[in-house]
């Protein structure tokens, strides 16, 4: 039997929808007995350890019953995707609006691909960023450069969430 990610995701999406958590990422890594089914969650407000134990619980007793990871050994990772948390769907773009983000994109705007600003907001497939409170290198980066810019969320290549303290 072949390993299949999206079975995988599915009992994962179930269990985490039943305890009011999201599920932000599923990967196995490496090989052999050294592999590594890696599950990140949240939820607003954020991810309790007791969430992760739970799910881990719960979302490996159905693996191992269902035999849903074939062969040998594996570990089960369940964390949260921490404070510079990962942006990858468009409900993450919406959920966040109003914070600090960092993002490459996969094609030069105004002869850039690296952005740091506030997510203003995000409609049709695009999202807007305010750079004008960038700052170090970024404020540099920025003369001559429009202070808000609008980009599909197609030319986003890698998002993060910038911690604000």
């Amino acid at each position: 039997m072949a390993f299949d990610i999206e079975k995988v995701r599915e009992i994962v999406e179930r269990v985490a929808r039943s305890s009011g958590l999201e599920v932000v990422e599923v990967e196995l890594r490496g090989g052999g007995k050294a592999r590594m089914l890696r599950l990140v969650i949240d939820k607003p407000g954020g991810v309790t350890h007791d969430d992760c134990a739970n799910l881990s619980r719960e979302v490996g007793t159905i693996l191992d019953v269902e035999d849903v990871i074939p062969g040998a050994e594996y570990t089960l990772e369940v964390s949260s995707p921490g404070l510079d948390r990962k942006l990858t769907k468009a409900a993450d773009f919406e959920r966040f609006a109003g914070s600090r983000v960092k993002l490459t994109t996969r094609n030069p705007i105004v002869g850039e691909r690296h952005f740091e600003g506030k997510l203003e907001g995000f409609a049709e497939g695009k999202l807007m960023l305010d750079l004008s409170s960038a700052k170090g290198k970024s404020k540099a980066k920025i003369e001559g450069t429009p202070r808000k810019l609008e980009i599909e969320l197609v030319n986003v290549e890698k998002a993060n969430l910038v911690p604000e303290f």
